[in-house]
């Protein structure tokens, strides 16, 4: 069994731990769901600023809750403001 990790391209170290140190990988805890994460966040806060543009206000700042919002308001035709559960307008 082989003590280094698959990229190693000299495949001699006496430990994986040797292996990862000279191979001078940096990582942290937080790096492996940030970038999807990122991206969610990103997503929601794009939808609720549109639908507070449109004079809309959600009950949150989650894509479902802003969709809910939006869905509302477009039925009845009237921007919907979940602060006073009713439509403006």
């Amino acid at each position: 069994m082989s003590n280094c990790r698959t990229g190693c391209p000299t495949q001699n170290h006496e430990s994986y731990s040797q292996c990862l140190q000279e191979s001078n990988l940096q990582m942290s805890t937080g790096d492996a769901g940030r970038p999807s994460s990122q991206k969610k966040w990103d997503a929601e806060l794009n939808a609720y600023q549109s639908a507070r543009k449109q004079g809309i206000q959600p009950a949150g700042t989650t894509l479902k809750k802003v969709q809910e919002a939006v869905e509302l308001s477009n039925k009845v035709g009237k921007a919907f403001d979940a602060g006073t559960n009713d439509f403006k307008g």
